[in-house]
């Protein structure tokens, strides 16, 4: 009988086949398999899994070390006579097929649910047994020993669930009367979460039941203080509530359970002479998940307030915020007895016009008994009537797809006790300045939300039968409401056809928005979406199509401008528009971005909206606006003869330019940030052989940049692309370039076979230009590949070579590199004092040329040959100044290569603590890079401890 894997995530990653534990491997392994489990059998992507290892550090070798991990995992896990393995790949990724039962997340999900629909159904004694057992499956922090951005985010993200479960738990307890042992619960969660205010209000109430009004009290000071010496803040309004209750002595807080809300009751004796209480609010979405954090902030903003409230709820179109605004405006009605009214503004609908302000205020106003006959004309007048048939009154308002403030500003009370909540797709920016509205922006939904969504319209038991299916219409539909909600229909209508069939229809219709057409207009993602497009001003409008042509991530206002033909101070006005609009995010601090949908919506409007030449013209004013900014910013960076010509700037390009103090730091954060979006655009080039001029000049011009980062499998992609367009375009010395770029990182990753290939026919083009300077380098790079093929007399020879020519040419930065390679290779050869000589030549020269990293290869150099003396004094201070110059320059594979020799002449000059120091920062660079010397440092590591 096949013995059942069973895994834990909630603590230690571990796994067991029956009761036999199974050996995971290293953390890294670990991290892997932690992914794999909680996509919760959805295909994980190779990407994915690269970025929860490494994170942003993911080294070269990424991609074959995950294959490494994966294939142990496999053989960790697999059982005799298995035929099909646990993990499996799927497309360009894994998938991990395992019952979440078997899981103890799973698991620890399903019950945390079930005590939801429990409690929420009246049944709070079952609700606190199903939270009780899941909270018994935690070992202590989810995902312990496993480091990294990944594990953190997944870790918090987990432990708020585990909180959340801790928090429904104790106020179940105390609804059943075991508020004594709440009480003793909860100053354990307060001690470890001090900062948590849902603690600190439970443990009051708990006390309180508990006979113990000042320990209650004696709380909420404590938090008082705390938050102010901490933040620098008040306790919130729930806290602040909770503090008055218990200081009023509040009958209600000794009640056996916490009270009830309780739909209001139709009074059909209701005297017809008086207008009836208003009950307006639409039925509440039974299908509605998630948004917990969301609405405990909203509800923090009416607990306990005095003053007329005002909360403005945003997002773009789709995302749920009439639901959520209804879900809120349910739970709080009974707090609002003199009426709960509803008000569709229609400031966003295809169908007609947004509803005037005066139309609004008299509907209002008649809803709560005015004599319609008798109202004023003047929008004004009615708007101070409104404010006077409120006063005094506690009246929730909940005014629904506003188009802007001056809609809204009018409806607005004017005495404490009321709440207006405002929706809209705009945001608001002017209600919540003058206002004082408070801001409540809505996402799309996490990954687990979407999933409950589904099983919510569709059933448990059908979601739960294919998993993979639910993952990919979670994926296809970007975890928009709305497209979700019509995927479910469809499947809801159709019960016999699987939702793999569902998934494969969105598939299909990928980059589109066709799948999500209904022929109600109100439940279509397209018409959605073109309300507030259509809302646009005409060049706003422009700028959001072309957005559809950016290939990267994201992208800054200098190439979104380029793209446009704009001007930056105009685009930054029309980009405030769009984001105002929720067309547009602006994801970190001037990074701009469309959502998934939002940019296959753009992409048909653009096709159907802008001539081809139109689009030809943005797409080259984007590839020459990055062309030319990171030809600026590796001028910073550059070393020898190494330039090209570029096409000039076209009109209506913005190029970043960067100068004054703090430039080359500047230009290092811009390729940074820009890498993607660069290494996206040679893609984009590669696809229309007319741009094949800008597919291997990019590819050239950031070949150094990704070099000195270690990212060398993307000089190989970008170089291939490259060396089949400069092919075509016939140019020798673009050919020269693209395979010298490529034979290095050909030979970086081991192919050295191919990288010999590009090597000889590179010097074969650059020797026929006939210019020395050009020449020389070229052999220096033929001697740099010979030496690792370990050649070493033929890479002596190569250098000699460029050192003649670089030496008739002139030019000081390729004679200081040339001389520092004859010196390396003499060194390598054990001609140690010649080695000295021809480096020591090299510095001044390469001081001449401003060439720091040059100037660093020869320091280490320098060191080296010391080193080999037993100069050991004069190896470490070369060292030194080899590795300073390296970090000034960003260089992280010359800085670990020196680093390790560092460590060697310390370990030889009898200092092992200053020898693990220097081989330890070696090895967290060699680890990022995911180059195979991590591991000869690790084991010098190793041998040192175990020598003592």
């Amino acid at each position: 009988m096949k013995e059942t894997l069973r895994f834990a995530v909630l603590g230690p990653v571990r796994a067991w086949r029956g009761t036999a534990e199974v050996d995971l491997g290293s953390p890294q392994q670990r991290t892997v398999l932690a992914a794999l489990l909680l996509a919760e059998g959805a295909q994980v992507s190779a990407g994915e899994l690269i970025d929860a290892v490494w994170g942003m550090r993911a080294p070269a070798s990424a991609a074959g070390t995950l294959r490494t991990y994966v294939h142990h995992l496999r053989k960790a896990l697999a059982s005799a006579g298995e035929t099909v393995p646990v993990i499996q790949s799927v497309g360009r990724g894994y998938q991990l097929h395992v019952s979440q039962d078997d899981v103890d997340v799973g698991v620890f999900l399903r019950l945390f649910s079930r005590a939801e629909y429990a409690h929420d159904a009246g049944n709070v004694r079952e609700a606190a047994e199903y939270l009780r057992e899941g909270l018994g499956l935690w070992r202590g922090s989810a995902l312990s020993g496993l480091r990294g951005d990944y594990a953190d985010t997944q870790r918090h993200r987990l432990g708020e669930q585990r909180l959340s479960a801790y928090a429904m738990l104790m106020r179940a307890d105390i609804e059943l009367g075991s508020h004594v042992q709440a009480a003793g619960t909860l100053t354990g969660l307060v001690r470890e979460h001090p900062l948590d205010e849902r603690f600190r209000e439970l443990l009051m109430l708990a006390l309180y039941r508990s006979g113990r009004q000042a320990a209650a009290l004696a709380t909420y000071r404590e938090a008082q203080a705390l938050l102010a010496d901490e933040l620098g803040v008040d306790p919130g309004p729930g806290l602040q509530a909770m503090h008055q209750r218990v200081l009023r002595a509040d009958d209600d807080l000794l009640a056996p359970a916490l009270p009830a809300r309780a739909e209001p009751a139709d009074n059909p004796d209701q005297d017809s002479a008086k207008a009836a209480t208003p009950a307006q609010l639409p039925a509440a979405l039974a299908t509605f998940v998630g948004r917990e954090a969301e609405l405990s902030t909203v509800h923090g903003l009416v607990a306990g307030q005095g003053e007329a409230v005002v909360s403005v709820i945003t997002g773009m179109a789709g995302v749920g915020k009439t639901a959520f605004a209804v879900r809120w405006a349910r739970q709080i009605a009974d707090d609002f007895p003199d009426g709960q009214i509803f008000l569709n503004l229609r400031g966003f609908d295809q169908g007609g016009p947004p509803v005037p302000p005066g139309q609004a205020l008299r509907t209002v106003l008649e809803v709560l008994g005015a004599n319609g006959g008798k109202l004023p004309q003047d929008v004004d007048a009615l708007a101070a009537l409104h404010r006077t048939w409120l006063a005094g009154k506690r009246v929730l308002l909940l005014l629904d797809n506003a188009r802007d403030a001056a809609q809204v500003r009018p409806l607005l009370p004017g005495a404490p006790g009321c709440l207006v909540i405002v929706t809209s797709r705009h945001q608001m920016a002017g209600l919540v300045a003058v206002d004082g509205a408070h801001p409540v922006h809505l996402d799309v939904l996490t990954d687990p939300e979407a999933r409950h969504l589904l099983a919510r319209r569709l059933g448990h038991a059908r979601t739960a039968a294919e998993p993979q299916a639910v993952a990919d219409i979670v994926a296809l539909c970007c975890r928009l409401p709305l497209a979700l909600a019509i995927a479910a229909s469809r499947a809801a209508t159709r019960p016999a056809m699987p939702l793999s069939a569902v998934a494969t229809e969105l598939y299909d219709s990928a980059g589109g928005l066709d799948a999500f057409r209904s022929g109600d207009s109100a439940a279509d993602v397209r018409v959605a979406f073109a309300c507030s497009y259509h809302a646009l001003s005409p060049d706003a409008a422009r700028l959001f199509r072309l957005f559809a042509l950016h290939p990267g991530p994201d992208t800054a206002l200098a190439a979104i401008a380029s793209l446009a033909g704009f001007s930056l101070l105009h685009t930054r006005h029309l980009l405030a528009e769009l984001i105002q609009a929720h067309l547009v995010e602006e994801r970190s601090l001037g990074r701009f971005a469309l959502h998934d949908l939002l940019s296959a919506y753009a992409s048909e409007l653009l096709d159907a909206t802008d001539l081809q030449d139109e689009r030809d013209a943005a797409r080259s004013r984007l590839l020459n606006h990055y062309l030319h900014s990171a030809d600026s910013a590796r001028q910073f960076f550059r070393s020898g003869q190494d330039d090209v010509d570029l096409p000039p700037v076209l009109p209506g390009v913005c190029v970043e330019e960067f100068g004054g103090a703090g430039a080359a730091e500047a230009a290092k954060r811009w390729l940074n940030v820009e890498r993607a979006a660069l290494v996206a655009s040679i893609g984009l080039a590669s696809r229309d052989r007319r741009h094949d001029a800008y597919t291997w000049r990019l590819a050239w011009v950031i070949k150094q940049y990704l070099d000195r980062r270690g990212r060398w499998n993307e000089v190989e992609t970008t170089h291939r692309a490259a060396l089949e367009a400069v092919c075509r375009l016939g140019d020798p010395l673009g050919e020269a370039c693209i395979r010298r770029g490529l034979a290095r990182a050909a030979a970086t990753l081991g192919l050295f076979q191919e990288a010999q290939v590009h090597m000889t026919r590179s010097l074969e083009l650059f020797v026929a230009t006939g210019d020395p300077a050009v020449s020389g380098e070229a052999h220096r790079q033929a001697g740099w590949l010979a030496e690792r093929l370990g050649d070493i007399p033929g890479a002596l020879n190569h250098a000699e070579t460029a050192l003649d020519l670089s030496r008739a040419s002139g030019d000081a930065a390729t004679t200081a590199r040339s001389l520092n390679a004859v010196g390396w290779y003499h060194a390598l050869l054990g001609q140690y004092e010649q080695a000295l000589v021809h480096c020591r030549e090299a510095l001044p020269l390469h001081r001449t040329a401003s060439d720091v990293c040059g100037s660093a290869d020869t320091h280490d150099s320098i060191g080296y040959a010391h080193q080999q003396l037993g100069e050991y004094d004069q190896a470490v201070s070369a060292y030194r100044e080899a590795l300073a110059r390296y970090r000034s320059s960003d260089v992280l594979y010359g800085s670990a290569d020196t680093l390790g020799r560092l460590g060697d002449t310390y370990m030889t000059m009898g200092r092992p603590w200053d020898a693990r120091a220097a081989w330890g920062e070696a090895l967290d660079v060699f680890d990022a890079l995911g180059h195979a010397r991590a591991d000869e440092i690790r084991n010098k590591i190793k041998e040192s401890h175990a020598d003592g």
